[in-house]
This record gives structure tokens, C-alpha cells and sequence, in this order.
């Protein structure tokens, strides 16, 4: 994908003039407890944080999620037109059906940007398909066919496994179709009419590679997505999505990204207020970001669906502001971390189960 993080700083100055007349040893005594021992009071912001951890519905198994996320692995790196991409096509598609979806394939034969036809399929699971009012998840499932941000050049034209991005976005959406699938999780819904769409984008990832001549529009990223969003069904109108990359890295931390804040400031507002709620707001911090080209930007550009994109961002990484492993043959099972996929996942069950 192409990722640019635009870094915004936000420069805060104090200044404290505190005047202290002496009347007496007793006020001075005072006023200096006061100085040097200050409330415990909680600063309003860790205030209103205690008071939104009420989480609501299912524990979300990471374990599960992990173990979803091993099964891509299993195939090996996915990249399109491979016989490990199609096996790895036909064992999402079982999964979701088994887990009580309806689901059926986009295909369609997209240009790489080198003019690669890529025989490219989206696949759309539907979790109660007769309802009307609609929520969109997704992510995408293809592969990186080369690893371009490796230290190591030589593996520069190495495909990558891709354990993070993107198989932990499939693997947490699901796991929460299993949850769902279950009747008693079900009937927890505040909205009992709700459905869902999963979807898993393909082509996303064949984008312009960093040795490549050829110059990098942004146009050759999220192929799947942007063939999706300019063939959906018409009426279909779902209210809002929530776009999944690269969510279950070791030491994630999943920022406020700036496009999504841009089409969708109100679903950005509500999915970090119900990772607070969910008891997880140290993941998603309250700060900005920066802008990406995703899957997300067709979305909302074509689609015309309110979308938002959970990514994470490492300030101080110097490999890459996405992470050591991005685009890197590290990009393995050894640097998936449970609690990532755990508070991704917890997250999006309490905003699906408290959505009205």
C-alpha cells in the first residue's frame, strides 16, 4: 500500500505566575503542602476515561484470531495470479459460510501498475443478508509480492508472508462472524436488525514498488477496493465502514488517521470512544496520525460510504512509520501479537453491539 504519514506536532506552552504573599509561618507552611503535595485528582482527560470503561458483549478471542491468522500463513505468501493466493481465496470463502454467512465473489481482471493483468477477487460475507440497516467491515487479503522495504536488498523481490499485513484483518473479522454465528452473542445487539458486511478486498498490495522506474501516482494501491466501490449494488448504503490494516503487530499503536477524520469524523469519534469503553484506549490514542492512501479512499470517494481506517503508526520506528515489519520478510507469525488483535477486536465488538 501506499502509505505517506503526514506527522503533526502540537506545541503546548505554559506559563504559571503564582504570587505568594507572606503573612505568616502558618500560610507559608500551607502554601507549601499545597505546592509540593498536589491532588491525586485525575486531569479531566483520565477522568472521562475511568468513567467510559463499561465494556459491552462477547470477549473477543484472540487466540481464535491468532489462529485464523496462521491458517493464511499456512499457505504461504499470497500474492495474485499464484496457486497459494487461489487456495487461500477458497479457504476464506468456507470459513465465512461456516461460520453462517452468505457470501459471494467479485471477480474481475484488474492492471498492476506494470500493465500485469491480475486476476483479482473480493469477497463480500454477508451476516444477516435481510437487514436493512448495514454496517461495513473490511480488509484486504492479497499479499506483497515483494518485500521493498527490507534491510536486506537482496529480498528485495521476495514475496512476503504477510502475517500482519493484512491476514490479522481477515483473521479478526472472523472471528467476529464466529462470535456473532453465535445465537446467544446475537441476541446481545442493542440492535437486533443490524447487519454486517464483511469484506475481504484483493489487489490491494500490488502497488508501485520502491525499485521500480516507474512513477507512483497512488493509483496502482487498492485495485480490489476501488473496483468494489465503483460496482456496488445499487441502494446499497450502508452506515459507515471501518477499514482494518495491519491490526494485530507487536507494539501497535493505532493513531487517528487524518483521511478518515477528513470523510468520517463522526465513526473516528465513535470507535476510539469505544475502545475506551472497551478498556482499551491505550491502543487508540487520542492524537493524530497522519494521511494514507488505502482501501479506504475509494470507499469513501466512490462508494460514497463513510469509512475509516484502523492503521497503525510508529512515531519513532526508523524502519518505516508503519512498523519494523512493513513490506519486510519480517512481516511473520513471530511479530503478531494477541493483544493487538485483542483490543482491535474487543474494540469493534462494543461498537457493534452498542450501535443503535
Amino acid at each position: 500500500m501506499n502509505l505517506k504519514w503526514e506527522e503533526m506536532m502540537l506545541k503546548m506552552k505554559k506559563k504559571t505566575k503564582i504570587t505568594i504573599t507572606v503573612i505568616s509561618i502558618a500560610c507559608i507552611a500551607a502554601i507549601g503542602f499545597l505546592l509540593f503535595h498536589p491532588s491525586p485528582t485525575p486531569l479531566p482527560d483520565e477522568e472521562e476515561e475511568e468513567e467510559k470503561v463499561a465494556p459491552v458483549g462477547p470477549a473477543f478471542n484472540a487466540d481464535s484470531a491468532y489462529a485464523f491468522t496462521q491458517a493464511q500463513c499456512d499457505f504461504g505468501p499470497r500474492p495474485m495470479n499464484t496457486p497459494a493466493h487461489d487456495q487461500c481465496e477458497a479457504w476464506i470463502v468456507s470459513q465465512f459460510k461456516r461460520l453462517g454467512c452468505t457470501v459471494e465473489t467479485q471477480k474481475a481482471d484488474l492492471k498492476g501498475y506494470d500493465g500485469t493483468v491480475l486476476h483479482s477477487t473480493n469477497i463480500i460475507a454477508r451476516y444477516r443478508p435481510e437487514a436493512t440497516t448495514r454496517i461495513l467491515i473490511c480488509a484486504h487479503w492479497d499479499s506483497r509480492p515483494w518485500a521493498d522495504n527490507d534491510p536486506d536488498s537482496t529480498k528485495h523481490r521476495t514475496p512476503i508472508l504477510a502475517a500482519n499485513d493484512a491476514a490479522s484483518g481477515v483473521a479478526v473479522m472472523l472471528e467476529l462472524a464466529r462470535l456473532l454465528n453465535n445465537p446467544a452473542n446475537a441476541k446481545a445487539m442493542k440492535n437486533q436488525q443490524l447487519g454486517i458486511d464483511f469484506v475481504c478486498f484483493d489487489a490491494e498490495d500490488w502497488g508501485t514498488p520502491s525499485w521500480s522506474d516507474l512513477p507512483d501516482t497512488g493509483d496502482s494501491w487498492a485495485l480490489g477496493a476501488q473496483y468494489w466501490s465503483s460496482n456496488i449494488p445499487q441502494g446499497y448504503a450502508p452506515h459507515y465502514g471501518i477499514l482494518l490494516d495491519m491490526v494485530g503487530g507487536q507494539g501497535a499503536r493505532f493513531y487517528q488517521e487524518g483521511m478518515s477524520k477528513q470523510y468520517a469524523p463522526e465513526i473516528v469519534k465513535k470507535v476510539w470512544k469505544a475502545a475506551r469503553q472497551a478498556g482499551y484506549g491505550s491502543f487508540f490514542p487520542k492524537s493524530d496520525g497522519g494521511m494514507i492512501t488505502d482501501d479506504h479512499i475509494p470507499v469513501n470517494q466512490k462508494a460514497g460510504i463513510p469509512c475509516i481506517d484502523i492503521v497503525p503508526y510508529y512515531p519513532d520506528c526508523p524502519e518505516s512509520s508503519f512498523g519494523p515489519t512493513w513490506h519486510t520478510m519480517d512481516d511473520n507469525m513471530q511479530h503478531i501479537d494477541k493483544s493487538t488483535l485483542k483490543a482491535v477486536g474487543q474494540t469493534l465488538v462494543q461498537v457493534l453491539f452498542t450501535e443503535e
